[in-house]
């Protein structure tokens, strides 16, 4: 398999990007990122030979297929968890843009956590930046100042951040990404796991056996290679894990709608 790939592709650039790899007689060209779907959109047509991936992509065409994570389901799993674990009955939700996929995760968590303890509450910010480390504090400790005690950040360098607060006010945090608590071992108490890598493997490996289908590819906790729930903290309790594992259970089941 012969790979290549560019880097910090800004918006305006990605159709001249995209169609310089088609050209190249690349089989499959990947747009990582939903901001790569207009641009895909418009190259795409142009190399019928091609197939096109869009990473969070929210639409497949004739050649066009998408790859994203069922965001709702790992969602309600942590607003579980976070119910679980609360002790003052509220919750905060931290993103950076309004963009589909992580509305849909904050929309999981607050469902999740609201079927756990209706008479709970959920709050959320928006910080309009993925990576200031200042500004995921600031809405960290503002979601701490009404009242959340377990807090759940959702952008990329900005999660330190707001991490940070959440440690420096002894609340609780989860983590999103990886299994952030080795990381955060007093202050994770449990995380969402989108493993970008095994996902990207999976689609790639597809791809390449010549099975690939112009569709959604969406990988959720039936997948737990690719989107799992990660470590435990010891503040949630043996009965609070227990009730999550089977929440598992019935999402997977389709028992439990999770959006």
């Amino acid at each position: 398999m012969e790979f290549a790939y560019s880097e910090k592709t800004a918006q305006p650039d990605q159709p001249q990007a995209l169609s310089d790899y088609a050209r190249r007689g690349y089989d499959l060209v990947i747009g990582h990122g939903g901001e790569f779907q207009e641009s895909v959109g418009r190259v795409a047509g142009r190399f019928p030979d091609t197939q096109f991936l869009i990473v969070n992509g929210t639409e497949a065409g004739e050649n066009i297929s998408t790859m994203s994570f069922d965001f709702p389901a790992l969602g309600y799993v942590m607003g579980h968890v976070a119910a679980q674990a609360s002790e003052t009955g509220k919750a905060g939700y931290i993103g950076a843009q309004k963009l589909q996929f992580y509305v849909q995760l904050g929309e999981g968590f607050e469902k999740g956590f609201l079927d756990s303890r209706p008479d709970g509450e959920v709050f959320t910010a928006w910080t309009n930046d993925w990576d200031d480390v200042a500004k995921g504090k600031e809405a960290a400790l503002n979601l701490i100042s009404q009242g959340a005690d377990v807090i759940f950040p959702s952008m990329d360098n900005a999660v330190v951040g707001s991490l940070q607060g959440v440690r420096e006010k002894g609340k609780m945090g989860i983590g999103i990404y990886y299994d952030a608590i080795a990381d955060w071992p007093e202050t994770v108490i449990q995380s969402a796991i989108f493993d970008m890598r095994s996902a990207l493997v999976e689609v790639i490996s597809t791809a390449k056996a010549g099975e690939m289908e112009s569709k959604p590819y969406i990988f959720g906790l039936e997948t737990p290679a690719v989107a799992r729930i990660g470590s435990y903290s010891d503040r949630v309790s043996a009965d609070a894990q227990q009730s999550a594992q089977d929440v598992i259970g019935k999402i997977i089941a389709r028992e439990i709608e999770t959006r």
